[in-house]
């Protein structure tokens, strides 16, 4: 576990435990509360990554999940756009063909 933590969180360790020395403690007692911090801070920081993984995950469902409803809502609109679109197609073929019609029988 000491591998994992780096320097600087060492660092930061060791002012804490000196900070709160008492007297007549010995360094070794110093370097075993360092120790301890550290591994409260390692600690510490494990749990903030996992929160913040956890965040992205819960935002990236988010935006797929509008994704997903945005993509839902075009599909429909798209859709009753084309069954507009089928019910004109009758209707403009019959007009079409009695224009023909018409205009044959005036042309004889």
């Amino acid at each position: 576990m000491a591998k994992n933590i780096s320097s600087e969180t060492q660092n930061e360790a060791m002012k804490v435990a000196k900070a709160t020395q008492k007297p007549g403690q010995t360094k070794e007692q110093t370097k075993l509360i360092a120790l301890g911090i550290e591994k409260g801070i390692a600690e510490y920081k494990k749990q903030q990554k996992s929160k913040a993984r956890d965040r992205d995950k819960s935002r990236k469902q988010e935006i797929r999940a509008k994704a997903r409803a945005a993509e839902v809502q075009n599909t429909e609109t798209d859709e009753v756009e084309a069954k507009a679109n089928i019910q004109l197609l009758p209707w403009g073929l019959l007009i079409i063909s009695w224009i023909g019609f018409i205009g044959f029988h005036f042309l004889k």
